[in-house]
Order: C-alpha cells, then sequence, then structure tokens
C-alpha cells in the first residue's frame, strides 16, 4: 500500500497537461463541466499516469530529503578515506530508504489530501494536485533558505509575492535544491573535518620519525575506521540527518 502511494504522488506533482488533436488520439477527449472544471477521459488520464512516471526517479531525488543524504555520505566516504566502500548502490539504498522514512509523514499528508478523494472521485485531477501538492510545498518550504528563496524570486521576475507560501513551485523548487545543496556540505564539511586532523596528526609524527616515503593515508585509515566505529559513527550521522529535517 505504501508503495502505491508512492507512484501515486507522482502524478499529483505534475500540472494537469492535456494535448489533443484530431486524428492523433481519437480516444482522448477533454469536456467542460457544468461548473467550469475541465474534465478528461480515462485514456488521457493513463497518458498523465505513465508520463508522471517517467519523471519519478528526478522527483525522488530532487523534491525530497534525498539529495542532503547522499551527498553527505558521498563526502562522509571520502573524510575516511575509502573510495568504493561503501559502494555507490548501497549509498543510493541507504539514502532511498531514509528518505521513504523521512518523508513518510508528508507522503500520508499527499495521500490523504490528494490521492485518495481522487480515487474516491471527490476530486478532479485538478483538484486533487492543488490539494496534494501543499503538504509537498510546505515540505520544500520548511527547508529553504529564505535567501535561496529571494534569489529564485528575484530572477523568475514575479512582483506580486509577499509571503514565502505564495511562491510557485516553479520558484521554489530551485530555491530548495539550493538550499538542500548548500545544507548537505556544511554537514560534510562538520563530518571531514575531524578525520583531516587525524591525518594530519599522522602525517606529523610520520614525518617526525623519518617516515616520509610512507603515505600518511595508508596509515590513518585504519585508524579513522575504528574512530568511527567506536562513536557509534553509522548511527550519529544517520540520527543527524533525520533530525536536521526537523523529525
Amino acid at each position: 500500500m505504501r508503495l502505491l502511494k508512492y507512484i501515486l504522488l507522482a502524478l499529483l506533482t505534475l500540472s494537469p497537461m492535456a494535448i489533443a488533436q484530431d486524428g492523433i488520439l481519437p480516444a482522448v477527449t477533454v469536456s467542460t463541466g457544468a461548473d467550469g472544471s475541465t474534465q478528461y477521459s480515462v485514456t488521457m488520464q493513463i497518458l498523465l499516469l505513465m508520463t508522471a512516471l517517467s519523471f519519478l526517479p528526478a522527483m525522488v531525488i530532487m523534491l525530497t530529503s534525498f539529495t542532503r543524504i547522499i551527498v553527505v555520505l558521498s563526502i562522509l566516504r571520502q573524510a575516511i578515506g575509502l573510495q568504493q566502500t561503501p559502494s555507490n548502490q548501497v549509498l543510493i539504498g541507504i539514502s532511498m530508504f531514509m528518505t521513504f522514512f523521512i518523508m513518510s509523514p508528508v507522503i500520508d499528508k499527499v495521500y490523504d489530501q490528494g490521492v485518495k478523494p481522487y480515487m474516491n472521485n471527490g476530486y478532479t485531477i485538478e483538484q486533487a494536485f492543488h490539494a496534494g501538492k501543499k503538504p509537498l510545498m510546505e515540505f520544500m518550504l520548511s527547508q529553504t533558505r529564505m535567501t535561496d528563496l529571494e534569489t529564485f524570486v528575484e530572477i523568475s521576475g514575479y512582483k506580486n509575492i509577499n509571503s514565502p507560501e505564495e511562491a510557485p513551485i516553479s520558484v521554489l523548487i530551485p530555491a530548495f535544491i539550493t538550499s538542500e545543496l548548500k545544507t548537505a556540505f556544511q554537514i560534510g564539511f562538520m563530518l571531514f573535518v575531524p578525520f583531516l586532523v587525524l591525518d594530519l596528526v599522522v602525517a606529523s609524527i610520520l614525518m617526525a620519525m623519518g617516515m616520509m616515503m610512507l603515505s600518511p593515508m595508508i596509515v590513518s585509515l585504519p585508524f579513522k575506521i575504528m574512530l568511527f566505529v567506536l562513536v557509534d559513527g553509522w548511527g550519529l550521522v544517520m540520527g543527524t540527518l533525520a533530525n536536521s529535517f526537523g523529525l
């Protein structure tokens, strides 16, 4: 059931589209209801769903906590000095399941407010889209720096935005991504410093002993691994990443 929510979430994060030309897709019909709303045929709804699924990987990476987690874990691996361990597949898997854990409350809100009413024929696709995107926008807004948001608002040329909540999603997404990258590099810097200090200490000792031909990285690597394990590094890193999103 949770996997179905993730798939249906993809449909709600894209704006409704309707392009129908005579002779191309005769089975697709677009009609206007009595209240002025636009109604799409089942064929068009399937087409929209399949189109949304093609954007699902980019949406999972850019509109969730995935970017911050994978960047921090990559910097951590580099700081320890392990080039291929854990492998990229392992880091991506950890980041994906951490993302599901962090984003679960948001996904549940999107499902309850947008997907579920649409499946019960209570909402049109436009209504479901606008209702379902609100929790996601609230999450992104809570993680976005106002300076980044103001920068993209200024670049976009919008003049009638009086509060952050009024920013359109086309402006909020790049501001959110920029803030996530900045936060990830800040966390990565704090993780990098202790290992850098250990490298400097080992290099100084080797220099004092006259062992200049021996690479400090080779000597410091087992000590960095031992230090990371003794302080329960993985638990601290995962806990810090989760807490950085306000959990």
